[in-house]
């Protein structure tokens, strides 16, 4: 009977004590698990913190990139710069893009007016909302020309006739020349050489023929156009390393001038960078040749609104039609 009772005691003991071991595997199982969604939770809420945080981080990032992009404001007024009254790269402007009619210039009034080609770029070039036309041979990095009716200005374009802005280069006389050091000097500048030089400076020269100077002395004026003194002086600078006997002063003003000076011998030599009027041919101007060049439509580098023109929207511009960027 003891011994039942001993062996009862025995299991019973056995029983609790396998109780309590998987009480306490049950619990460490419990806490492994606790812990391992923890660390999954904490895994998971770093990853979208992370997620956040980067778009966020691309948020902030986008309308920066679109502002940078979109810096230019085209709801400000336009700025037309224009030439002065005489210059003939703004008579043949005028002509070429129907701003002048049979009612005369009709340029707006609102036109900020430069003297000279330097004027215009410096111009175009400091102020974003400017636009103006230069000698396509002067072009530089400080403005941006814009494509005319999807044809840029170049020596080519305008040689094969796909560019339609461009004006003749003249130099004048009052009737034939007759001075030995201007009929030496135009020599010079048709011949191979002096339209080789025309070409290099990018315009649109001719062959020309062989030249050997005469050697004539002397002192002879040449003045005219701003748009041709660029290309004049380095044809005088030329001219002199070959005929050293003579000396050549330049004048610059404008077109209008350059043929008035040259009928009342101001000038021994005018310049025009336009076609001669009929009133000026009456009075015994002729006009030579010198080079063709082309007029560049041009606006501040800063300018996104605008890539390419057509001709009546150049008009439209300076007529007084067009005054915002965005209105094109």
């Amino acid at each position: 009977m003891k011994r039942k009772i001993a062996l009862v005691c025995a299991a019973a003991m056995a029983l609790s004590l396998a109780a309590c071991g998987s009480t306490t595997s049950s619990s460490e199982s419990t806490a492994a698990s606790d812990s391992t969604a923890s660390e999954s939770t904490a895994a998971s809420d770093s990853t979208a913190s992370e997620s956040t945080a980067a778009s966020e981080s691309t948020a902030e990032e986008a309308p920066a990139e679109e502002a940078a992009a979109g810096d230019f404001d085209a709801t400000q007024a336009i700025t037309v710069i224009s030439r002065e009254d005489g210059s003939g790269t703004r008579g043949a402007f005028i002509e070429l893009t129907g701003v002048e009619d049979d009612n005369g210039d009709n340029t707006t009034q609102a036109a900020a007016i430069q003297n000279s080609t330097n004027g215009v770029m410096t111009t175009v070039a400091n102020d974003e909302t400017a636009i103006g036309y230069i000698s396509l041979g002067s072009l530089d990095d400080s403005v941006k020309a814009v494509t005319v009716a999807g044809v840029a200005p170049s020596a080519e374009t305008v040689s094969d006739g796909s560019y339609t802005l461009a004006r003749p280069f003249n130099i004048v006389t009052n009737g034939e020349a007759t001075d030995p050091v201007a009929v030496d000097f135009i020599a010079y500048c048709m011949s191979a050489d002096g339209q080789a030089l025309a070409t290099e400076e990018g315009y649109i020269g001719g062959e020309g023929a062989e030249f050997t100077s005469t050697q004539p002395a002397g002192n002879i004026t040449v003045g005219g156009s701003s748009s041709v003194s660029p290309l004049m002086e380095k044809l005088i600078e030329a001219y002199g390393a070959v005929n050293p006997n003579a000396t050549i002063e330049l004048m610059t003003t404008d077109s209008t001038t350059g043929v008035t000076g040259a009928l009342d011998g101001t000038y021994t030599i005018g310049m025009a960078s336009r076609e001669l009027k009929d009133e000026e041919t009456a009075q015994g101007a002729t006009a030579t040749v010198l080079a063709m060049d082309g007029i560049a439509v041009v606006v501040n580098p800063a300018n996104t609104a605008v890539e390419d023109l057509s001709i009546d929207q150049i008009r439209s511009i300076y007529v007084g039609e067009t005054t915002t960027w965005d209105a094109l």
